[in-house]
C-alpha cells in the first residue's frame, strides 16, 4: 500500500494506479460467492464454539473460587495466576473484535454492521490493508499477540510440551516473499490484498484460540492447587471431538468422558436414548451446517444409587472446498512461472496436494505454488487433502493458457541504459545490442531472446544480423546525420514462439 504523496501524480504514475486497480479487481473476480460464503459459515461456527468455550471457561472460574474459599491458602497464588490469565484473555480478546469492526467500517462505511457479522463488502481486498499496514494497526496488534504468547508461555513453566503448542499456535514470524526471496513482516502476509470476509475468520480463529488457551491454562493452574478432595465430589461430564469441522461425506468422532471415574465401575452412555459403546460417538456427516447432540452417562454410586450427568456438544459439517488463486493473473502465461495460493479451509497448508497435469509445479512454501506449463488452452488445478490418513478431493480451477504479450524493442548499452529512438553517436551504437522485454511497467516477468533484425540506411545495402549485436562495420561506413532503421526485429519467448516486435530509429549525432 502506498502511502500520501507530496506531488502530483504524472501521466505515468496514473496509468501505473489504474493498471493496479484492474490487477486487483482481476483477483477479486477469482474470490466467488461460494468461497465467501464458506468464509461466513466457518465463521459463525467459531463464534458458536467460542460461546461454548465462555461458558465453560465461567465455570472454570466458579469452581476455582469455590476451592479458595475452602482453602484460601493453598489456592489463592493460583487463582491470582487465573484471574490474570482472564484479565490478559478478555484484552486481547476485545482488542481483536474492535479490529474486526473497524475492517468492516472501512469496508461497509456507514452500513457497517456493529458486530461485524453481516458483512457487505466481504470481497473488498483493500479494507484490511488500509487497517492494519498503512494504518499501523497491524504491527500493535503482532506486539499484543506476542505479549500473550509469552505470558502464557511464562505461565507454563516447566511443561515444554504446552509452551512448544501455543508457540506455535500464536506465532507470528515473518514469511518468505517468494517474488523477492526476502523475508515479510506477519501483518503483510495477514493482511495484504485479503478479502475482508477471510480477514475477519481469521481474526475469529485467533479469537477461539484465546478462549481454548484460556480455558486449558486456567485448567491447568486449578490442578496445581493439588485440591482432589474437592474434586472427585464433583462429577462432570465432558466430550472430546476428534474435530468440529467436517466434510459431506466424512464422520464425525468424538470421545464422551467423565472428569473422575472409578475404575470398579463402568459408566453406561447414552446419546438421545440410545446406549453407545465405551463412550464412542460416531454419525456420518450427510448434511451441511452446525449439527447438535446432547445426551447423558449414567453410573452408579457407592450409596447404590444410579447417578446421571447430561451433556451436550456441537460440529460443523462443510462441504469440501478449496480457494485457488493466481497471485500475479486471472490468466496463465505459457512458457513463464506462474504464482499460485492455495489453501482449504480447516487444513494446514502441508496436508495440501496439488495436481495440475501438463505442467511442472514447485511448491515455494505453505500453500504457495510456482507451475509453468507449455500448453494450449486451459490448466486444470486440482486439490486434494490429507484427513485422517485418506487422501479427499477438495476441488478444482480451471485458468485460460494464453501466449506471452508482444515485449518492446529496446537498444542497451554496456551500462545498462535502454533506448529506443532518438540520436546516438556511432560508437555508442557499435557497443550497443538488441534486446527485448516488458520494461519498468511490467507485470510480467519474461525473459526473451534476440533472433534477428535488419540495419537499414538511404544509399547503403541492407544488412540481414543474426543475434542481438549491433554490426559495427555497417554503422563505420554511415555519416553524421544519416538515420539508421532497425526492422524485422524478431524475439523468441519462453513459451518458444518468435515475434516480431516492430522497428526503432536512430539518427546519427
Amino acid at each position: 500500500m502506498s502511502g500520501a504523496k507530496n506531488c502530483p501524480e504524472t501521466p505515468r504514475q496514473k496509468m501505473i494506479g489504474m493498471m493496479y486497480l484492474v490487477l486487483t479487481a482481476m483477483l477479486a473476480l477469482n474470490v466467488s460467492s461460494d468461497i465467501l460464503n464458506g468464509f461466513t459459515k466457518v465463521d459463525n461456527s467459531l463464534h458458536t464454539s467460542i460461546e461454548s468455550a465462555e461458558q465453560r471457561n465461567a465455570s472454570l472460574y466458579i469452581d476455582f473460587n469455590d476451592l479458595y474459599k475452602k482453602n484460601p491458602t493453598k489456592v489463592g497464588e493460583w487463582l491470582t495466576k487465573a484471574n490474570n490469565i482472564k484479565k490478559e484473555s478478555n484484552d486481547l480478546f476485545n482488542y481483536l473484535e474492535n479490529f474486526k469492526v473497524q475492517i468492516v467500517k472501512i469496508a461497509d462505511k456507514e452500513e457497517a454492521d456493529p458486530k461485524a457479522r453481516n458483512i457487505k463488502g466481504r470481497d473488498n481486498l483493500d479494507a484490511a490493508a488500509i487497517y492494519a499496514i498503512t494504518g499501523g494497526n497491524g504491527k500493535i496488534l503482532k506486539s499484543k499477540i506476542d505479549d500473550y504468547r509469552n505470558k502464557i508461555f511464562n505461565a507454563y513453566d516447566g511443561n515444554t510440551s504446552k509452551q512448544k503448542l501455543y508457540s506455535e499456535i500464536f506465532a507470528t514470524n515473518s514469511v518468505i516473499n517468494e517474488k523477492t526471496n526476502e523475508k515479510q513482516p506477519w501483518e503483510l502476509s495477514m493482511f495484504e490484498l485479503m478479502p475482508v470476509s477471510a480477514v475477519v475468520t481469521l481474526l475469529t480463529k485467533y479469537q477461539n484460540d484465546i478462549r481454548s488457551a484460556e480455558a486449558e491454562l486456567v485448567q491447568y493452574l486449578k490442578s496445581q492447587t493439588d485440591a482432589s478432595d474437592f474434586r472427585v465430589n464433583k462429577i462432570e461430564a465432558l466430550v472430546i471431538p476428534e474435530s468440529r469441522f467436517v466434510f459431506t461425506g466424512d464422520k464425525y468422532k468424538a470421545r464422551i468422558v467423565l472428569s473422575a471415574v472409578d475404575s470398579t465401575i463402568t459408566p453406561e452412555y447414552y446419546i438421545g436414548g440410545s446406549r453407545i459403546a465405551k463412550g464412542l460417538y460416531e454419525t456420518s456427516a450427510t448434511s451441511i451446517g452446525l449439527k447438535n447432540y446432547a445426551g447423558e452417562i449414567r453410573m452408579q454410586g457407592n450409596d447404590g444409587n444410579t447417578r446421571t450427568y447430561k451433556f451436550k456438544s456441537e460440529y460443523m459439517v462443510s462441504q469440501p472446498s478449496a480457494t485457488i488463486s493466481n497471485a500475479d493473473l486471472n490468466v496463465v502465461y505459457k512458457g513463464i512461472i506462474n504464482n499460485f495460493s492455495v489453501s482449504v479451509p480447516g487444513i494446514a497448508p502441508e496436508n495440501i496436494i496439488l495436481s495440475v497435469p501438463n505442467a511442472k509445479t514447485v511448491q515455494r512454501g505453505p500453500g504457495k505454488y510456482e507451475i509453468t506449463t507449455m500448453s494450449d488452452g486451459e490448466l486444470t488445478i486440482s486439490v486434494s487433502a490429507k484427513i485422517d490418513k485418506a487422501i479427499k478431493a477438495m476441488g478444482s480451477g480451471k485458468f485460460r493458457i494464453k501466449r506471452l504479450p508482444k515485449p518492446t524493442a529496446f537498444l542497451a548499452d554496456k551500462s545498462g541504459n535502454q533506448k529506443q529512438n532518438g540520436v546516438m553517436s556511432p560508437d555508442e551504437l557499435k557497443e550497443c545490442v538488441l534486446i527485448a522485454s516488458y520494461g519498468k511497467d511490467e507485470l510480467v516477468k519474461a525473459n526473451f531472446q534476440i533472433i534477428s533484425f535488419t540495419m537499414i540506411a538511404d544509399g547503403y545495402p541492407v544488412k540481414n544480423v543474426v543475434g542481438t549485436q549491433i554490426d559495427g562495420n555497417f554503422i563505420s561506413r554511415l555519416t553524421k546525420g544519416k538515420t539508421l532503421i532497425i526492422s524485422n526485429i524478431v524475439a523468441r519467448g519462453p513459451d518458444g514462439y518468435n515475434q516480431n516486435i516492430g522497428t526503432l530509429i536512430v539518427r546519427l549525432g
